[in-house]
C-alpha cells in the first residue's frame, strides 16, 4: 500500500491553513472525512488537509491514496487547527478547498512545495 505520512514543514502548514481560511471566506470548502472524500472522489477538491494526528488513523487512511488518484495535492497538518481553520470549535479530521476564492494563488504554490517534499 503506497500510504506514506510525509513531514510537513510548519511554514507550509501555515499556509494550507491560510488558505483554508481564505477559501472559506471567499470560495467554498468542505469539512469532515465523509465530505471531503466526496469531493475527492468527485475530483472538485482543489487540495485536501488530513489531520496527522487523527486517532484512529483508519479514519483517514483512504484519503491519501484517493488524493493521488484523483492528482490532487493534499498535505498533513494538526486537526484542531483544520477545524478552527474551517470554523468550527472542535478538532476534524479533514478538511478541503473546492473553490479556491482568493486562495487561488497560495494553492498552486501549496501544491508545487507539498510535490517537492513528496520526492
Amino acid at each position: 500500500m503506497g500510504y506514506v505520512k510525509f513531514e510537513v514543514p510548519k511554514e507550509l502548514q501555515d499556509k494550507a491553513l491560510d488558505a483554508l481560511e481564505k477559501a472559506r471566506d471567499t470560495g467554498k470548502i468542505r469539512k469532515g472525512t465523509n465530505e471531503v472524500t466526496k469531493a475527492v472522489e468527485r475530483g472538485i477538491a482543489k487540495l485536501v488537509l488530513i489531520g496527522g494526528d487523527v486517532e484512529p488513523p483508519e479514519i483517514v487512511m483512504h484519503l491519501p491514496m484517493l488524493c493521488e488518484e484523483k492528482k490532487i495535492p493534499y498535505l498533513y497538518v494538526p486537526k484542531a487547527e483544520i477545524g478552527s481553520s474551517v470554523g468550527i470549535n472542535v478538532p476534524t479530521a479533514a478538511g478541503c478547498i473546492i473553490e479556491e476564492g482568493k486562495a487561488k494563488d497560495d494553492i498552486q504554490d501549496i501544491a508545487e512545495k507539498v510535490k517537492e517534499l513528496k520526492k
